[in-house]
């Protein structure tokens, strides 16, 4: 039998993204109408974001530690997080897990790399860009990676948090964002990490200036091959 998985969710959009993915894209590989069982909790984004905000991702980690709970106590036996920014309280929830975890870096960096990809502009909540989650991550498979400058960083997280939380998508954001991905080409990336996971839901890849990493997705797609192991 396929493995339970359980979502632990953060923001609405993007959680709902994944959860589609996974569910959408398992009949190709399981027969009609199948999927792996899956479960998803979330507390309100509201909840998180004041730790967010002070860094206190201990807090970001209580938090993660009880939708996890939650989720196990009803069956998971693999849990996954759309979320790239609170991934940065990963391993404290991860460590002492009863099940294992899938890191949302891990899923991307794996297909960088299998695509030959060995420096990526990064996108996402300005926390994710100035932090470490995929920094570390990437630098371990051997691929390097540039964020936006500081007047970008912060425009995008407006945009974010403003606009795609709440299911806003517009045309003058989506521009520029590829404006913002332009320069990131022209500095030497040869692909972009949508390391927000409702950016996929804004971004068109077939207008982008570059190759696009869709973490959402690509998070997704790791859970369910891990669970049809």
């Amino acid at each position: 039998m396929p493995k339970h998985v359980g979502i632990v969710a953060c923001s609405a959009e993007g959680a709902a993204l994944c959860y589609r993915t996974l569910c959408g894209e398992a009949p190709a590989q399981m027969g009609e109408h199948m999927h792996p069982e899956v479960s998803m909790h979330t507390y309100p984004l509201g909840e998180y974001m004041p730790y967010i905000r002070a860094g206190d991702w201990e807090e970001v980690a209580g938090l993660m530690r009880g939708t996890a709970e939650k989720l196990v106590a009803i069956g998971a036996e693999l849990l996954i997080c759309p979320d790239n920014t609170i991934h940065e309280a990963f391993d404290l929830v991860a460590e002492t897990s009863p099940v294992p975890w899938i890191h949302i870096a891990d899923a991307v960096g794996h297909e960088a790399k299998a695509r030959g990809f060995t420096k990526l502009g990064i996108t996402g909540t300005k926390y994710l860009m100035t932090g470490p989650v995929y920094l570390r991550r990437l630098a371990e498979l051997g691929i390097a990676c540039e964020v936006p400058d500081e007047d970008d960083c912060e425009r995008i997280d407006t945009i974010i948090f403003t606009q795609l939380v709440n299911g806003i998508f517009t045309e003058e954001s989506r521009l520029y964002f590829n404006e913002v991905i332009a320069k990131l080409k022209a500095s030497g990336c040869d692909a972009v990490v949508l390391g927000c996971t409702e950016i996929p839901l804004l971004v068109d890849p077939d207008d982008c200036p570059l190759p696009v990493l869709d973490s959402t997705r690509l998070l997704a797609r790791a859970a369910l091959k891990e669970a049809l192991k």
